[in-house]
C-alpha cells in the first residue's frame, strides 16, 4: 500500500489544477444537458412531483405553470453552466455560476425528506431509497462539488480583485 501512495504522490496527473478543471467541467455538461431537457413536455411532466412537494420551489408551479417554471428551470440551469465555463478564464463568473448552483442544488435536496412514497415500504422504508428520491440524492454530491468550485474561485481571486 505504502509503495501505491508513493507512486501516487509523485503522478503528475494529481497536482495542479486537473481536479479543479474535471470537476467544473462535469458541472458545465451536467448543466447544459440537463437544461437542454427542459424545453420538452416529457420534461415538464416530469417535474411535477419535484415542483408540488419541493418546499423552496413549490409557489413556482402556482405562479407561472408548469411550462414557464420548466421553461425558467432550463434558462437558470443554462445560465449557471455559462457562468461556470467562464470561471475557467473569469474567477468572478465563477463564483456567480457556483453561487447560484448552490441554491439551485439547496433547493433540491430540500424536496428529498417531502417525497412521496421516496422510501420502499417493502425494504423497511427509510434508508431504502426509490423513484424520485433515488434521483434526487445526487444532488448532495452536486451541492459539495458547488461549494468547492465556489471555495476554489474565492481562493484564486487576489486581493486587489476583492476590493
Amino acid at each position: 500500500m505504502n509503495a501505491l501512495i508513493r507512486l501516487l504522490s509523485k503522478s503528475s496527473l494529481l497536482k495542479g489544477d486537473l481536479d479543479n478543471h474535471l470537476i467544473r467541467t462535469s458541472m458545465v455538461i451536467i448543466y447544459f444537458f440537463f437544461g437542454y431537457q427542459k424545453w420538452f413536455d416529457y420534461e415538464a411532466q416530469g417535474l411535477v412531483p419535484f415542483f408540488t412537494h419541493g418546499p423552496l420551489i413549490y409557489w413556482m408551479y402556482a405562479a407561472f405553470g408548469i411550462k414557464s417554471s420548466t421553461y425558467f428551470l432550463g434558462v437558470s440551469e443554462w445560465l449557471f453552466g455559462g457562468l461556470l465555463l467562464a470561471g475557467f478564464w473569469n474567477r468572478k463568473a465563477g463564483i456567480l455560476g457556483a453561487l447560484g448552483s448552490v441554491f439551485t442544488f439547496i433547493a433540491t435536496v430540500t424536496i428529498i425528506p417531502f417525497m412521496p412514497d421516496g422510501w420502499a415500504p417493502s425494504a423497511g422504508g427509510f434508508p431504502a431509497m426509490v423513484g424520485n428520491v433515488a434521483f434526487l440524492m445526487k444532488d448532495v454530491v452536486l451541492l459539495a462539488v458547488s461549494f468547492y468550485l465556489l471555495k476554489q474561485d474565492l481562493a484564486e481571486l487576489t486581493p486587489a480583485e476583492i476590493a
